[in-house]
């Protein structure tokens, strides 16, 4: 996967357990794609100590993952139901009755609604 990717993930899952400082040095960062520079000059602190928050914060981010592993059950969460929909495609409506066609049918909304 991605860095970018990755930290995003983490920052989704774990965000709220940051400071607010931590928060808006990787905001800026990662998600309004500001250098490092532009983010010192806005926070009125150096490239440098810019740099070693997003370290810090990329490193308490990825300890949450290695703890928690929140990420890692969601992805696998995510695949499970993604072969469960497949599978059921596979099954389709052929000759089977009404009430199993329907609950096929209502499997494959939930594992929709599971996957957006």
């Amino acid at each position: 996967m991605d860095e970018i990717l990755r930290l995003t993930f983490l920052y989704d899952f774990y965000g709220e357990l940051l400071t607010e400082k931590q928060k808006l040095v990787f905001e800026m960062h990662y998600q309004n794609d500001l250098s490092l520079s532009e983010i010192g000059e806005e926070l009125s602190i150096s490239r440098q100590a810019v740099r070693d928050q997003l370290k810090r914060t990329e490193k308490i981010l990825i300890g949450y993952e290695e703890k928690l592993r929140l990420v890692e059950r969601f992805q696998q969460q995510q695949r499970a139901v993604l072969k469960m929909k497949n599978i059921l495609d596979e099954i389709g409506t052929g000759e089977i009755s009404r009430e199993t066609t329907e609950a096929i049918v209502t499997m494959k909304q939930i594992a929709d609604a599971i996957l957006s």
